[in-house]
C-alpha cells in the first residue's frame, strides 16, 4: 500500500508539472514572437485586453480586500478588470500639466495599507507621467501594471510602453495596431508573474512557483488558436503598421492644427506616441456637445462616438467614487481624440480634417 501511495503521489506531481494540453502551438509561437518583438522575457497570450488586466492582477496577487489605484481618466474596461479581481478601484486625480497622466500627490495621498497595485493607463497611446509613476511605485513597494491596450509601440525615453512596470497589458481587438479580431497579451520580465498568469488563464491547470496546478481557482482566458495564428501574421507587419498609424496622426494634425478653439496635445519630451489617436484640447463652448456633433458628421472620436466619461462619473462606477476630481473631469470633457484604423485612406483623413475645421468655425459663430 505504501508503494502504491508513493507511486500515486509521484504521478500526481508529474501531471502537475506538465505543460498546458497540446493544441496550443500557435499560441506558444505567438508568445515567443511577442516577447522577442517587444524585448520582454515572457509573453502570455489571453482572450482579450480586459482578460490581460484581470490576469495581471491575479498574477500580482491582487484580490478581495485590496485596493488598486488607477486614473479617473480611463475607460470603464480598466475599472471592470479591477472589480472582477475582487479589489476596490481608487480613482486618482489627473495631473496638472494638461496631459493624460495621474497627479502623484493625489496618488500618494490615496496610498494606504490596503493598496496593492497601481494601474497606469496609456490612453490614446500616450505614456504621460510613466517615469515618475514607476519611481513612486518602486519606492512605495507597489506593483505597477500598465494598461497599454492602446499603446502598442509607444515609447517613453526609449522604453516601450508595457515594459516599464511589472506587467504590461495589451489588446488584440480590431482597431489596434496588432489585431486579430479579439484577444490580448501580457508582457513581463518576471518568470513568477508569467507562470501565475499562464496558470490563471487556464483554470490554474499548470504550475506557478508558489502555487501548484489545481491549488487555486483561475479562469478561461485562453486565446483561440486561429486568432493566435492571425495575430502572429499581423505581428510580422507591425513596424509598417506602426509607421502608418503615426503618419495618419501627423496628417490629421497638419490639417487641423491652428484651428481656433482646438489646441494640439503634444507628447512630453522623451515620449513618442504610436499615433493611436490625434489629440486636441477643445476650448469651445460645450466641448462634449462639439465632439458629439463631430461624430454625427462622420468624425469618430472618444467623446462623441464612444461616450468616454471620467471613471468616477460613470454611472456603473458611482459606488466607487469618493469625491470630486475636477481636473479629471475637465481633462476628459475637453478631450478630442480621433482614432485611426489601417482602413482609413488619405482621402478619409483629409475629409475628416476639413470637417473638424468647418465645424469648429461654425461652433464659434
Amino acid at each position: 500500500m505504501a508503494d502504491h501511495a508513493a507511486a500515486h503521489q509521484a504521478m500526481a506531481a508529474a501531471v502537475a508539472r506538465m505543460p498546458e494540453p497540446t493544441g496550443h502551438q500557435e499560441t506558444g509561437r505567438l508568445e515567443q514572437d511577442l516577447a522577442t518583438a517587444f524585448g520582454a522575457a515572457r509573453a502570455v497570450a489571453v482572450s482579450s485586453g480586459t482578460a490581460a488586466l484581470t490576469t495581471a492582477l491575479a498574477a500580482c496577487g491582487v484580490g478581495a480586500g485590496d485596493e488598486v489605484l488607477l486614473p479617473a481618466v480611463t475607460v470603464v474596461m480598466t475599472v471592470a478588470a479591477v472589480v472582477a479581481s475582487g479589489a476596490r478601484p481608487v480613482f486618482v486625480e489627473a495631473a496638472a500639466d494638461g496631459g493624460l497622466g495621474m497627479d502623484l500627490a493625489d496618488l500618494a495621498a490615496k496610498t494606504g495599507p490596503s493598496t496593492k497595485a497601481v494601474i497606469a493607463v496609456h490612453l490614446a497611446g500616450r505614456t504621460d507621467g510613466i517615469d515618475g509613476l514607476a519611481a513612486y511605485t518602486r519606492t512605495a513597494g507597489l506593483r505597477l501594471i500598465e494598461d497599454a491596450c492602446q499603446a502598442q509601440g509607444s515609447t517613453s525615453h526609449g522604453l516601450l510602453a508595457g515594459t516599464i512596470g511589472d506587467i504590461g497589458c495589451f489588446s488584440l481587438k480590431d482597431g489596434k495596431i496588432i489585431s486579430c479580431g479579439e484577444g490580448g497579451y501580457l508582457l513581463t520580465d518576471d518568470d513568477t508573474f508569467a507562470d501565475r498568469a499562464a496558470a490563471h488563464r487556464t483554470h490554474w491547470q499548470t504550475d506557478a512557483p508558489d502555487a501548484p496546478a489545481g491549488s487555486r481557482l483561475g479562469a478561461n482566458h485562453r486565446l483561440a488558436e486561429p486568432l493566435a495564428a492571425l495575430a502572429r501574421h499581423q505581428l510580422h507587419h507591425f513596424e509598417g503598421a506602426l509607421a502608418l498609424r503615426r503618419h495618419q496622426a501627423a496628417t490629421l494634425h497638419h490639417i487641423v492644427d491652428g484651428t481656433p478653439g482646438l489646441k494640439p496635445i503634444t507628447a512630453a519630451d522623451g515620449d513618442q506616441p504610436n499615433g493611436y489617436s490625434a489629440l486636441w484640447r477643445v476650448d469651445l463652448p460645450d466641448p462634449r456637445a462639439f465632439s458629439t456633433r463631430l461624430a454625427v458628421v462622420g468624425v469618430p472620436n472618444s467623446i462623441g462616438t464612444h461616450r468616454l466619461t471620467a471613471a468616477h462619473q460613470h454611472p456603473a462606477c458611482a459606488r466607487f467614487a469618493t469625491g470630486d476630481l475636477p481636473r479629471a473631469q475637465a481633462t476628459v470633457d475637453t478631450l478630442l481624440a480621433v482614432p485611426f484604423t489601417e482602413h482609413d485612406s488619405e482621402q478619409d483623413i483629409q475629409k475628416r480634417g476639413l470637417m473638424i475645421r468647418q465645424e469648429a468655425a461654425r461652433w464659434t459663430r
